[in-house]
């Protein structure tokens, strides 16, 4: 297949720093085998490409698939009574010390059926494949016991089997479980030498993260999670900084992270520490919005030379929606990243975070066809014109995916 007639195509190589993201203006983009071979300017098709099926971009902007590197997929339940405490005034701490937030999750998942949970992810991918997300890193973190983050796990195996979009799937260490409080040493082994051997020896995720904070671990129990990850050979990711300054960034950086991941409290040590070690920062400004906090200083990080991913954090409690582009909208509102760094940020830098840079995030010969056909006629009319969904057109693997309702 050959996509020809593109008014823009921004490939979002890695190369450039933060707001590179490689235009070429009247392209032309061609695959095979679910893989592209070959992207640059329509004038210069080579002449062996005649051979392939045409498609007519109509003068549309092209973008690699957009990559959501930070979701809480699958859970029972929803907490909408907690955006209307937050409304009036208190806190996520103050929700979390009375027994809501994640604990409420916590149960509501507990009770759900394995099959029931697939459904319900089933529908959320749906609608983000339609907003133009081929890509989903999922994270367990919402059973603290064993039956339960092992049953989160196989649900997102299972859909990872029955529909188009790339599942990238994370253990996280979440906060410790009621029943474990008053011995917390007690859980920490139970999470180092059962649970993450058990979930590496399965292949059930393909990285750890654990949440540092006041109301969930500390550097040291965090420390200790991440290095048993490592010892079982997985990927490490850290939930840093987001309420209050423990040096969870430092900690990423310490335990060679690919990602740490909100940094709204994050401090000038920190940053230098995230690029030092060429760890990604990811944003997630939906949570900020929602919690009425103010979001990651994603200028100061950028400017310092850390790269910024952009995602959602969808969750039933502090982000619940799963619309990457409005995340993108935001971080440019928000935080003042242009559209051409947003993108990059849901693009390439989503795909470092999770590992996968290799195969997805960019338009680059011998990468995976995932590209996204979007109604702008380039990426600042796209991101400044917000609206419900402007993508159109979908491909994975080189797919075309059929329209979704809307």
């Amino acid at each position: 297949m050959i996509l020809r007639n593109i008014g823009q195509l921004a490939m979002c190589r890695e190369s450039g720093g933060q707001g590179e993201i490689h235009l070429i203006p009247n392209a032309a983009l061609a695959c095979e085998g679910g893989r592209i071979v070959w992207v640059g300017r329509d004038s210069d098709l080579p002449v062996s490409a005649s051979t392939h099926e045409e498609i007519d971009a109509a003068g549309r902007l092209v973008v690699p698939g957009l990559i959501d590197c930070h979701t809480h997929l699958a859970f029972g339940g929803w907490r909408a009574d907690e955006f209307e405490q937050r409304l009036r005034g208190r806190t996520y701490l103050e929700i979390a010390a009375a027994g809501g937030g994640i604990r409420s999750t916590v149960e509501a998942t507990r009770q759900i059926s394995e099959s029931e949970l697939v459904r319900r992810c089933q529908l959320f991918l749906n609608e983000m494949l339609a907003l133009g997300i081929t890509t989903v890193e999922c994270k367990s973190g919402y059973g603290l016991d064993v039956d339960t983050e092992l049953k989160l796990l196989r649900v997102y195996r299972e859909v990872a089997r029955c529909q188009p979009v790339k599942i990238v799937p994370t253990f996280l260490a979440h906060i410790v479980p009621v029943e474990y409080l008053s011995r917390r040493d007690a859980y920490l082994n139970l999470l180092c030498t059962n649970l993450i051997p058990s979930i590496a020896r399965d292949r059930l995720a393909e990285s750890c993260d654990v949440f540092v904070e006041e109301s969930a671990f500390t550097v040291d129990e965090a420390r200790a999670i991440l290095e048993a990850a490592a010892r079982y050979g997985l990927k490490r990711r850290v939930h840093a900084d987001q309420l209050t300054d423990k040096g969870a960034a430092e900690l990423a950086a310490e335990t060679k992270a690919l990602s740490a991941d909100h940094l709204e409290q994050v401090s000038s040590a920190g940053i230098e520490a995230l690029r030092r070690a060429g760890v990604i920062a990811v944003s997630l400004p939906l949570a900020s919005l929602y919690l009425h906090t103010p979001p990651m200083p994603a200028r100061r990080l950028i400017d310092a030379g850390v790269p910024v991913a952009v995602a959602t954090d969808f969750n039933p409690g502090s982000a619940p929606s799963f619309h990457l582009p409005l995340a993108m909208m935001l971080a440019c509102n928000l935080q003042r990243m242009t559209p051409a760094e947003a993108l990059k940020g849901a693009t390439i830098y989503a795909a470092r975070a999770l590992g996968v840079e290799a195969d997805r995030g960019s338009l680059e010969e011998g990468k995976a066809a995932d590209f996204l056909l979007i109604d702008g006629e380039d990426v600042n009319h796209w991101l400044y014109h917000f609206r419900a969904n402007a993508c159109d057109e979908v491909f994975i693997d080189g797919v075309r995916l059929p329209p979704a309702p809307r």
